[in-house]
C-alpha cells in the first residue's frame, strides 16, 4: 500500500503535474498562462490571477527543495520574477488580485487571502533558493497584512487598491456575504507557518498563536465536530454549511504549523480537535472511494472536486500516522488516490486534472476549466510531495 502510494505520487508529479505546468510558462510576458478551458483551448491573453502565480511559485519552490531538482528552481525563479515585477503593487503595497496577460493591473482588489499566499510562496522560494530578497519581501507583506488587514477581533477580508475595506464577494459563496471566513484564516495561518519555518520570528509565532486561539474558540464547532465556514464581523456563524474539503485540509495543515511552535500542551489540544475533524469527515463524506464536496443545510453535494480529493489523501494519511491502530484511514487514503488516478486525472494529451466529476467519473454539468485563477498545482502537487516526504 505504501509503495503504491509513493510510486503513484512520483509518477503523477513526473508525468502529469510538472510537465503540464512547465508547459504553461509564458516566456514572452512572464509568469504562466492564466486560462485553459475544458476543451483544452489555451487563452494566452487571459488575465493572470496573482493567486495562481503565487501558488505556482510555491509549488515549484517546494518541489525543487523536496526533489532536489535545479530545473524546478528555475521554474520557480520565473514565477518569482513575475510576482515581484507585476503582481506586487509598487504604488500602494500588497499583491493585486489579477493582472493582464502582459502584466498590467487588471483587478486591483487587495484581499487578505491573496497577501497570505504571496507570503507563503516567497518564504518557500527563499528556502529553496537562499535568495534573501524574497524573504525580505515576504516579511514586508507580513507587516503590511498585520497593519492593513487586521481589525479588533480578527482579520478583515477584502480591500480596494489603497486598502480601504470593500465587500467580500471573492471569498463569499452559497449566496451569502461574509465579514469573516474560515478559509482566509486557515491560509493566513498556513502562510505564517511557512514564514516562521523560514525565519523563526517571534513576532510571526505570536500571530500564529493568536490564530490558533481563534480556530479553537471561534472556528471549530465542538458540538458538530466541524469548522464553521462563514461569519459576521463578531464571529457569529451565518450559514449551516460543512466544507468537507476545508475540514480535511485543516485537519493536517493546522497540525503542521502547530508542531513548529514546540508547545506540547497546545499541540495536544490541536491534535485532538484535528482528529475529531478527520473522523467526522470520514464518517459523513467518504463514499464510493472518494469525498463529497460539502453539505449545506443538510443537503449533500455529491460532486467530487479535484482539490478536495487531494486534501483528503493527505488528511487521512496524517490520521493514519497518528492512529495506526485504525487502518481505515490508510485504506481511505489509498482508495482516494486510486480514484484520482482513474477518474480525476484527465487522460487526454496536454491536460492535467479535471476540476470536478461525479462519483462514477462522469462530468458534472459544470464544465469547469483545466486552468483558471483557482485551478493550479498547489493542492495536487502538495499532495504528491506530502506522500513522498511522509
Amino acid at each position: 500500500m505504501i509503495k503504491y502510494m509513493k510510486s503513484t505520487a512520483c509518477d503523477m508529479l513526473e508525468s502529469n503535474i510538472i510537465p503540464f505546468w512547465n508547459g504553461l510558462r509564458d516566456d514572452e510576458y512572464g509568469g504562466f498562462y492564466g486560462f485553459m478551458d475544458i476543451d483544452l483551448n489555451l487563452d494566452i491573453k487571459a488575465d493572470k490571477g496573482c493567486i495562481l502565480n503565487s501558488r505556482i511559485l510555491w509549488f515549484f519552490s517546494e518541489a525543487s527543495r523536496v526533489l532536489k531538482r535545479d530545473d524546478l528552481l528555475e521554474s520557480a525563479r520565473h514565477a518569482y520574477e513575475f510576482l515581484i515585477n507585476h503582481c506586487l503593487d509598487k504604488a500602494h503595497g500588497g499583491i493585486l488580485w489579477s493582472v493582464t496577460f502582459d502584466g498590467q493591473p487588471a483587478d486591483t482588489t487587495k484581499h487578505t487571502y491573496n497577501q497570505a499566499f504571496a507570503i507563503y510562496a516567497l518564504a518557500a522560494y527563499y528556502e529553496a533558493s537562499g535568495y534573501k530578497a524574497a524573504l525580505d519581501i515576504a516579511l514586508k507583506l507580513f507587516n503590511l497584512l498585520e497593519e492593513k488587514c487586521t481589525e479588533a477581533n480578527g482579520y478583515g477580508e477584502a480591500y480596494d487598491r489603497a486598502f480601504t475595506p470593500i465587500i467580500n464577494d471573492k471569498l463569499s459563496e452559497n449566496n451569502i456575504i461574509a465579514d469573516r471566513t474560515m478559509n482566509t484564516l486557515l491560509h493566513v495561518f498556513e502562510a505564517y507557518s511557512g514564514l516562521y519555518r523560514a525565519t523563526k520570528s517571534l513576532e510571526v509565532k505570536e500571530k500564529m498563536l493568536s490564530i490558533l486561539d481563534t480556530f479553537v474558540n471561534k472556528i471549530y464547532n465542538p458540538v458538530l465536530k466541524r469548522q464553521d465556514v462563514f461569519f459576521d464581523a463578531d464571529w457569529n456563524c451565518i450559514i449551516d454549511l460543512i466544507s468537507y474539503g476545508h475540514d480535511i485540509e485543516s485537519s493536517w495543515l493546522i497540525e503542521w504549523g502547530c508542531k513548529m511552535l514546540e508547545n506540547p500542551i497546545l499541540l495536544k489540544q490541536i491534535e485532538d480537535i484535528c482528529s475529531e475533524l478527520t473522523a467526522n469527515v470520514y464518517d459523513r463524506a467518504f463514499r464510493e472511494s472518494s469525498l463529497r464536496n460539502e453539505c449545506e443545510k443538510g443537503v449533500e453535494d455529491e460532486a467530487r472536486i479535484w482539490w478536495v480529493q487531494a486534501e483528503a489523501v493527505v488528511g487521512f494519511l496524517n490520521m493514519a500516522g497518528k492512529h495506526p491502530e485504525q487502518p481505515q484511514y490508510l485504506a481511505a487514503a489509498e482508495d482516494i488516490l486510486r480514484f484520482i488516478e482513474e477518474k480525476i486525472i484527465d487522460k487526454r494529451p496536454g491536460s492535467e486534472w479535471l476540476s470536478e466529476v461525479l462519483p462514477d467519473g462522469s462530468h458534472t454539468e459544470n464544465k469547469k476549466p483545466i486552468v483558471e485563477e483557482w485551478k493550479c498545482p498547489y493542492h495536487n502537487g502538495r499532495m504528491c510531495l506530502e506522500i513522498i516526504t511522509r
